[in-house]
C-alpha cells in the first residue's frame, strides 16, 4: 500500500515537496503502463453516470488536473462514485475518514505575493522607492478521500457502485442531442466517408470522420468527433493555438504532440460532461506524450488548462453548461 500523502508543508530540515514533478510523475507512471487517466470504461449503477469528480459537500465539480488525478485514483482504487472531500468534510457530514485510509493529493492553487522584477532580474520600484509587489500562482497539495473511505455518512453517499464493462450500453439519445447542439454550434463542418482516419483540417476547417458504421459503438464515433472539435478550437478564428495554427508542424513534434494531448483530455471533459461513455483510439500518441511529459514539469498543466479552455468554449458556444 503506498504510503499516506497527508502532510502538505515540507518540515525545516525536508526539501520542499516539488508537486508540479510529483503530478507529472504519477501521470506519466499511468501512461506507460497504457492506463491514460482520461479513459473512463465504466459507468455507475442506478442511471448515474461516470462524469466529473464532485464534492460531496458543496456538489461542486473538481476543474483541471485535479480531474485527471481523481480519475486516476478512483480507477486504481476500484472506487465506485464520483463523489470525493476532505477530512473536515467528512466530519461536518457527521462521518468520519476510517482509520488506516490513505488520502488522494490533489492541488491548489492560490496567489502568493513577491517583489517585481525587470528583465534583467532587478526588484521594480515605484516613485516612493517602494518595492513593487505582484502576485504568482503558489501550488500545495490537497488531500481528498472517497466516500468509501467514511463511515456514518448519510446513507445516499454509498448508493453508487460500479457494473461491469459489458452491461454499458454506451450512450443515450439526450447525450446523442447534446453533442450534436455542440457540433451544429460550432460551425465546422463534418464529412462522414467509407476511409480509416478521423481528423481536423485547420486549412479548411473541417472535419472528415470515418462512417458511423465502421465504429464499434455509437458512443465511440462520438467520443472521437468530440476530439476533433477540441482541435478545431484552435482555429486562428477561436482560440488560436499554435499546434492547430504553426504551418510547420508535423507529426511527433513538441507542438502536435501537445495540441494532441488538449484535444485527447478537452474530449475527456466533454464526454464526462455529457455523459458520452465512448473512446478514442490514442495509443499511436503515447510515446509522443510521454517525450513532452518527461521534458517540461509543467507541460501537464498547461495542456490540462488549454483543454479545459478549449471545452467550456464548446460548451458556452453551445449554451451548455461549462466543463472541467
Amino acid at each position: 500500500m503506498k504510503k499516506s500523502t497527508h502532510k502538505v508543508y515540507a518540515h525545516a530540515d525536508k526539501p520542499a515537496r516539488d508537486i508540479y514533478q510529483e503530478v507529472t510523475d504519477q501521470i506519466v507512471a499511468a501512461l506507460e503502463k497504457g492506463a491514460a487517466p482520461w479513459k473512463r470504461p465504466w459507468r455507475l449503477a442506478q442511471g448515474i453516470r461516470a462524469g466529473l469528480p464532485v464534492n460531496a459537500l458543496t456538489g461542486n465539480a473538481y476543474q483541471g488536473i485535479n480531474v485527471l488525478l481523481l480519475w486516476l485514483s478512483a480507477d486504481e482504487q476500484g472506487f465506485g462514485s464520483d463523489l470525493w472531500l476532505t477530512y473536515r468534510q467528512a466530519q461536518q457530514l457527521g462521518g468520519h475518514v476510517r482509520k488506516g485510509e490513505v488520502a488522494t493529493d490533489t492541488v491548489i492553487f492560490k496567489p502568493l505575493k513577491v517583489p517585481a522584477k525587470d528583465r534583467n532580474g532587478d526588484v521594480l520600484r515605484d516613485e516612493r522607492g517602494e518595492v513593487v509587489m505582484t502576485e504568482v500562482p503558489m501550488i500545495k497539495a490537497n488531500s481528498l478521500f472517497h466516500v468509501s473511505q467514511c463511515d456514518e455518512l448519510p446513507a445516499h453517499f454509498y448508493a453508487n457502485s460500479r457494473i461491469p464493462d459489458e452491461e454499458i450500453p454506451g450512450i443515450t439519445l439526450p447525450d446523442t442531442h447534446q453533442a450534436l447542439a455542440i457540433l451544429n454550434a460550432s460551425g465546422v463542418k463534418v464529412t462522414n466517408a467509407a476511409q480509416n482516419q478521423a481528423y481536423y483540417s485547420p486549412l479548411n476547417d473541417w472535419i472528415v470522420m470515418p462512417l458511423p458504421s465502421q465504429f464499434d459503438r455509437e458512443a465511440d464515433y462520438w467520443a472521437t468527433l468530440l476530439h476533433e472539435l477540441v482541435h478545431s478550437t484552435g482555429h486562428k478564428s477561436r482560440l488560436n493555438r499554435e499546434g492547430i495554427t504553426s504551418s510547420s508542424r508535423k507529426f511527433g513534434d513538441p507542438a502536435y504532440s501537445f495540441e494532441e494531448l488538449i484535444a485527447e483530455m478537452g474530449s475527456a471533459f466533454l464526454c464526462a460532461q455529457l455523459g458520452v461513455q465512448g473512446e478514442v483510439n490514442h495509443e499511436s500518441y503515447l510515446q509522443c506524450w510521454l517525450q513532452v511529459l518527461k521534458a517540461d514539469k509543467k507541460a501537464l498543466f498547461r495542456a490540462v488548462t488549454q483543454a479545459r479552455i478549449a471545452s467550456e468554449f464548446l460548451l458556452t458556444t453551445s449554451g451548455q453548461q461549462r466543463a472541467a
